[in-house]
């Protein structure tokens, strides 16, 4: 029963990883399936309260980086205030919209749309869009990271 269990834990760690590609794969959230299947399942003394408050603290991170990276992005790019608000909602709205590409596109439109709108120069607005892009990219990467250690810190801590 034990191998299945960690079958399944395996798997939803594999598949927090998936998530990053497709965001409608709520990454962090099977990355904690996993914890808690092993808590509840397996060992539940192995993890301790300093183990639990540590992956909630990261886990915020996580949704911080994710979020924040675009708009931080955009802003250095060149791109407005409103460009920044714009690439941030529209992270959100298109994890809903045609994933994966929603999330990617989606932001990329319409901060190009916004910057031009207030700007009237392609150039300029082409440049906060690939902001844009590029947030998206550095919080993807961070985001996998942030999820590497999440579950080396797990196995460190039921293995010594």
């Amino acid at each position: 029963m034990d191998v299945l269990i960690w079958l399944i834990i395996l798997t939803l760690f594999a598949l927090s990883f998936i998530g990053l590609f497709f965001p409608f794969l709520p990454s962090v959230l099977t990355i904690w399936g996993g914890f808690l299947l092993y808590h509840f399942l397996i060992n539940a003394s192995t993890l301790t309260w300093v183990f639990w408050v540590s992956m909630a603290a990261l886990t915020i991170l996580l949704l911080l980086a994710d979020v924040l990276a675009g708009s931080m992005a955009v802003k250095r790019f060149g791109g407005s205030k409103l460009g920044e608000r714009v690439a941030t909602f529209s992270i959100i709205i298109g994890t809903f919209v045609y994933p994966p590409f929603g999330i990617i596109l989606l932001p990329f439109i319409a901060v190009f749309i916004v910057e031009y709108w207030q700007k009237n120069t392609v150039g300029e607005a082409s440049k906060a869009a690939a902001g844009s892009l590029i947030g998206f990219l550095s919080g993807r990467v961070a985001e996998g990271i942030i999820q590497f250690i999440m579950i080396i810190w797990f196995f460190l801590t039921i293995w010594l």
